[in-house]
């Protein structure tokens, strides 16, 4: 878990230049990543070790994606390769970076979910 929580902070402090001048930093990811408990852990440990607050919106991940196209947030969390691409090649992200594997349900469990962050 700590490579998980080093690989995200850096993610998000290093790849976003709204974390570089805010307090707090909005941050757009699915709801899976609510429901394993790992939003609630990374918080506080996130708070601690960059003085800023991170802020989740959880929700659908087609939802999550919109939120960063309309700008509401400085960073997603999401697991939507072909859409993320696209959204890069739009100029309507940028850093895409994988963070993680993931299986987030039974119905998935012969599958690894990449989650990625810009």
């Amino acid at each position: 878990m700590c490579a998980l929580r080093c690989l995200l902070l850096m993610a998000f402090v290093a790849f976003s230049s709204a974390a570089l001048a805010a307090d707090s930093l909005m941050v757009a990811t699915t709801t899976s990543t609510q429901d394993t408990g790992l939003l609630d852990y990374l918080q506080p440990l996130l708070l601690k070790e960059t003085d800023i607050d991170v802020k989740w919106i959880s929700t659908g991940g087609g939802k999550a994606l919109e939120h960063g196209k309309n700008c509401d947030v400085d960073v997603l969390l999401v697991h939507a390769p072909d859409a993320e691409l696209k959204m890069v090649e739009e100029g309507l992200a940028v850093d895409r970076r994988p963070v993680m594997y993931a299986v987030v349900d039974r119905a998935m469990a012969d599958q690894r979910v990449q989650y990625s962050v810009m």
